[in-house]
C-alpha cells in the first residue's frame, strides 16, 4: 500500500514539472501585495526574568556570609570555603589552609595568608616562621599541642605571595569571623596586615600592635609576624614586650593557668 502511495506520488510531482511548476503552492489563496499584519511588539523596559536578575545582582559577600554562617562545625565550614566559588585566589594555590591546633583552644591566632611552605603542606606557620611562632609561644605558656588554634584569614596562597586585594579580604572575612564563632576562644591574637584589616579594620600593625582591642566581640592583641621578625631580628624586643603583656593579660583574666 505504501508503495502504490509514493509511486502516485512521485507520478503527481513529476507532471507538475512537466508543466513548468516551479513553486509549491497551498490549498487557500496568499495576497502578496496586501499590508503585513501588526506583529506583537517587545517592551524593552520590561523586567528581565528573575533567573537573570539573580545572576546579575549575586553578591560574592553577601553569598560569603550565607555559606558561612550556615556552616554548624569546622569540618563543614572547610568545605564551605573550598567550594565557594568567588575566591580567584584558590586556583592558583596548592592547597587550603585552614587551621591547627586545639580546635576549643582559649587563645586563637589569626594570620594573614599562607606562603609557599604553608601552601604545600596545607598548614599554618611552618617552615622557619613556624619554629620561631612555636617557640614565641612557648616563652609564656601556650601551644598549639595544648591551649593554642591556629587559622588563617585568607586560606590560599595569592600569586607570587602579593599582599590579598580588598575584595578578598572582605569575601573571606565571613569565614574567618564564622572560623572564630565556632571555635569559641576567649582571646584572639592578629598576626600581620590582612588579619589586622579582616579582625580589626586597621592594617598599620606597628602603630596598633602590643594594644589591646576589640574584634569579633572579643579582645584583640595585634602582634608582628614571624615573617617580619625573621628579616629584622632587632624588632624581636617589640615582640617579647608584647608576649609579656599577653601573658600578663591571660593570667589576670584567668585564660589559662600558666
Amino acid at each position: 500500500m505504501y508503495e502504490d502511495d509514493w509511486d502516485i506520488a512521485r507520478a503527481a510531482l513529476e507532471w507538475q514539472f512537466e508543466m513548468g511548476v516551479s513553486d509549491a503552492i497551498g490549498d487557500l489563496p496568499i495576497d502578496r501585495y496586501a499590508e503585513p499584519t501588526e506583529t506583537t511588539k517587545v517592551d524593552s523596559n520590561l523586567p528581565k526574568s528573575s533567573e537573570t536578575n539573580i545572576s546579575e545582582e549575586i553578591d560574592p559577600i553577601v553569598l560569603a556570609e550565607q555559606t558561612a554562617n550556615s556552616a554548624e562545625t569546622l569540618i563543614e565550614l572547610r568545605q564551605a570555603i573550598k567550594d565557594f566559588p568567588h575566591c580567584d585566589l584558590q586556583l592558583g594555590a596548592r592547597n587550603l589552609v585552614f587551621g591547627d591546633g586545639i580546635a576549643d583552644a582559649p587563645v586563637m591566632i589569626l594570620s594573614d595568608v599562607p606562603g609557599r611552605e604553608e601552601d604545600a603542606k596545607a598548614k599554618p606557620f611552618v617552615g622557619a616562621e613556624g619554629l620561631l611562632l612555636d617557640k614565641m609561644l612557648a616563652a609564656i605558656g601556650l601551644s598549639r599541642q595544648e591551649n593554642t588554634y591556629i587559622a588563617t584569614v585568607v586560606p590560599w596562597r595569592p600569586p607570587q605571595d602579593r599582599d590579598p586585594k580588598k575584595n578578598e579580604i572582605d569575601m573571606m572575612t565571613p569565614f574567618i569571623r564564622r572560623h572564630v564563632s565556632i571555635v569559641q576562644p576567649k582571646v584572639l591574637i592578629c598576626i600581620g596586615k590582612t588579619s589586622c584589616i579582616s579582625v580589626l579594620g586597621k592594617e598599620e600593625v606597628n602603630n596598633i600592635r602590643g594594644q589591646w582591642h576589640e574584634g569579633f566581640k572579643l579582645p584583640v592583641m595585634p602582634m608582628l609576624h614571624p615573617r617580619l621578625l625573621l628579616r629584622q631580628p632587632l624588632r624581636k624586643k617589640e615582640a617579647w614586650r608584647d608576649l609579656l603583656e599577653f601573658k600578663s593579660w591571660l593570667r589576670k583574666n584567668q585564660i589559662v593557668d600558666l
